[in-house]
């Protein structure tokens, strides 16, 4: 009997499926603190309570664009390296990860002016915003330490490990960008 090579594999790898139960734990960890969230201001009079400014509305939405397309690099670099395409691989990645790393920046810095203005001790608003946005923060973070991992890796050339590997990111990436949405919508709704 012949060896199936893995391009004609039926099932998906188990790095692909590692990732999937992971990103469900993690859909269900925002899950709980959008609910939270949303739990605290219908029993909350103000929301957000006085002398919290509302959150602004165009950057953050600007951000999450600028978030959501690092998406069609991330998923490019994973077709590019399934092709062998390694140095296409490598440039989507590096660009995917420019974006992001700015994002991540301008985010961190709008992060500690709003710590400036209240904290996650001085009212209930403060603590689930900081912890939701804190924690979405720690996930970008997470996929940029993943694809500069991958972005190294690629210089050693693409093996089956790697292009599993780059697949396994596009999905956590990919979920990223929807978590993204879903946290970006919650820290607007008391503008909107």
């Amino acid at each position: 009997m012949n060896a199936v090579p893995y391009t004609h594999r039926v099932a998906k790898p188990n790095g692909w499926w590692g990732m999937i139960v992971f990103v469900a734990t993690e859909a269900t960890l925002f899950g709980t603190l959008i609910g939270s969230y949303y739990d605290l201001r219908f029993k909350t009079p103000e929301w957000p309570p006085p002398g919290v400014p509302d959150p602004k509305v165009l950057l953050p939405l600007i951000l999450l664009a600028v978030l959501v397309s690092t998406s069609v690099p991330v998923q490019l670099a994973s077709s590019f390296a399934r092709a062998r395409r390694v140095g296409a691989a490598r440039l989507a990645l590096l660009l995917a990860l420019a974006l992001q790393c700015g994002y991540l920046a301008l985010q961190i810095h709008l992060y500690v002016d709003d710590l400036h203005r209240f904290t996650p001790q001085g009212s209930a608003y403060g603590s689930i915003y900081f912890t939701l946005v804190g924690a979405h923060h720690a996930h970008v973070f997470v996929g940029i330490l993943l694809e500069a991992w991958l972005l190294l890796r690629l210089l050693g050339g693409v093996t089956t490990y790697r292009g599993v590997g780059l697949q396994a990111t596009a999905v956590y990436w990919h979920a990223v960008n929807v978590l993204a949405i879903a946290v970006t919508i919650v820290q607007l709704s008391p503008s909107l």
